[in-house]
C-alpha cells in the first residue's frame, strides 16, 4: 500500500534518496554549523576572514532551509542542496588550501565533503527529475497530470 502525498507518489528510491540528502544535511551539515554557531557565534574560526566565518554560519539555515524543501518534495531543494554542496566544498578547499596551506592527509573531512558533493551533483538530477515544483501538486511525476485531478 502506498502512502500518501509525495513519497506515495515517488519511486522508492527516489525517497531514499531523498532521505539520505536530508539525513547528511541535517546531521552532518546544519548541527556542526549550528553548535559553531552557538559556541562561538559568527566568527567560529579566528583564522579565517569575515566573509568566511559568515558563510558557514549561514549554513545553519541554508542546510536545514534545503532539508525541509526535501523533505516536502521539492525539487528547489535539490536545487539549494547542490549549490550548497558545491559553495561549502569550494569555501573549504579556499580555507584548506589557500588560507592554512594543509595537505590533504591534515584534512580528511574535506575528502568526505568532496565524496558527497560529487554524489550529489551525480544522483541529484536524477532525483529532481521526479519530485515537484511548487505549482505541481495536483500533478503526477513527469509533470503529468494525475487520474482525477482537475
Amino acid at each position: 500500500m502506498r502512502t500518501r502525498g509525495w513519497p506515495g507518489r515517488t519511486p522508492r528510491w527516489v525517497v531514499a534518496l531523498t532521505m539520505l540528502y536530508v539525513a547528511v544535511l541535517v546531521l552532518v551539515g546544519a548541527a556542526s554549523h549550528l553548535a559553531d554557531l552557538l559556541r562561538d557565534g559568527l566568527h567560529p574560526y579566528d583564522w579565517a576572514p569575515d566573509w568566511l566565518n559568515l558563510y558557514w554560519s549561514s549554513l545553519a539555515v541554508l542546510d536545514s532551509a534545503a532539508a525541509l524543501l526535501l523533505l516536502r518534495g521539492r525539487r528547489a531543494g535539490v536545487d539549494l542542496m547542490c549549490l550548497v554542496m558545491v559553495t561549502d566544498l569550494a569555501a573549504n578547499w579556499y580555507a584548506a588550501y589557500g588560507i592554512q596551506h594543509v595537505g590533504v592527509s591534515a584534512r580528511p573531512g574535506l575528502w568526505r565533503l568532496a565524496a558527497f558533493t560529487l554524489f550529489a551533483l551525480a544522483t541529484g538530477p536524477f532525483v529532481r527529475a521526479r519530485l515537484h515544483t511548487r505549482h505541481e501538486r495536483g500533478r503526477g511525476c513527469g509533470g503529468q497530470p494525475r487520474p482525477g485531478a482537475p
